[in-house]
């Protein structure tokens, strides 16, 4: 309860700076809009979608109706229906987006980028699959094909995400290095799918070192001990992707719109990023070898 209570404190503090903001920058559509407030606030939608991904349930609809309404009801006590709260909860899309901005991590130095794969279909569906018709698009992964988008990030060596951004199933990588590396530093560890020079040449120019395995027909690259070091451990940003998929589950196939689709994966999001136990490379080792 403690926890919950943090988590909500965060976000409505954060609202209370956000929305006058927000609401200044909207388009007027020079039609009267009605402004009712409704039974929960935008801070408790958005907790209550957080929530849903740190206890781990694997359907919203059995975590509202059969966890939050029986065991909750004191921390919420105007909660509406379950199809009320559907409803509602798009309301809570932007201030999960912005709220990314703050509970982010900080550049250290040492980074890891990847991509993976948010398949929204069966590969035997695609045909008859509708609700993501104008925007997912075939991909083609180390696992094989796929159908959906492809979320690239970056994290630290702590394991706090630094950025990410969203694209179709058969977006190339490297296409999105430099937009999520415009504010880090040092060293950047990849997979082989970022090797190219173009790549390599624009990053060293913005004062980042990319370090990638190589292919056995390229010629061997010299680098530092602390180079190796970090690149034998790219498997942490792996261990952040399994995190993302089967804890906080950013990934299903059962979306019924593009919102609750974003819904869900930024409440995933927020929620690792509020957790207290990240994958992380050990400071003091990655200290000791920097000196060698």
């Amino acid at each position: 309860m403690e926890y919950l209570t943090e988590i909500f404190c965060k976000l409505d503090d954060f609202y209370k700076i956000f929305e006058p903001n927000f609401t200044q920058s909207l388009i007027d559509s020079g039609k009267k809009m009605r402004c009712r407030e409704a039974s929960v606030s935008i801070p408790e939608v958005a907790t209550i979608l957080t929530l849903f991904h740190i206890v781990r349930f694997r359907h919203f609809k059995s975590f509202y109706i059969n966890f939050l309404k029986p065991f909750f009801s004191h921390a919420f006590p105007t909660l509406p229906s379950y199809q009320r709260f559907i409803e509602l909860s798009p309301r809570a899309l932007p201030l999960l987006s912005a709220f990314f901005a703050e509970v982010k991590g900080s550049c250290t130095g040492v980074s890891f980028i990847d991509s993976t794969k948010l398949v929204v279909c069966h590969n035997r569906r695609i045909q008859s699959h509708r609700v993501f018709l104008d925007s997912a698009e075939r991909g083609k992964s180390s696992t094989g094909w796929f159908y959906g988008f492809k979320l690239h990030f970056i994290i630290n060596h702590l394991g706090e995400i630094l950025s990410m951004k969203l694209t179709k199933g058969n977006t190339d990588d490297r296409s999105c290095v430099l937009n999520l590396a415009s504010n880090i530093h040092g060293i950047l560890a990849a997979d082989k799918g970022y090797l190219g020079a173009p790549l390599t040449q624009a990053l060293y120019l913005k004062g980042i070192r990319l370090i990638t395995s190589i292919r056995k027909n390229m010629k061997k690259v010299t680098r530092t001990k602390f180079e190796w070091y970090v690149l034998q451990h790219r498997s942490l940003i792996e261990t952040v992707n399994d995190q993302l998929k089967n804890l906080c589950q950013i990934e299903h196939s059962r979306h019924r719109s593009e919102t609750g689709f974003l819904l869900n994966l930024m409440g995933g999001v927020i929620a690792y990023c509020l957790s207290p136990n990240k994958p992380k490379l050990p400071l003091k080792y990655v200290n000791a070898i920097a000196k060698v």
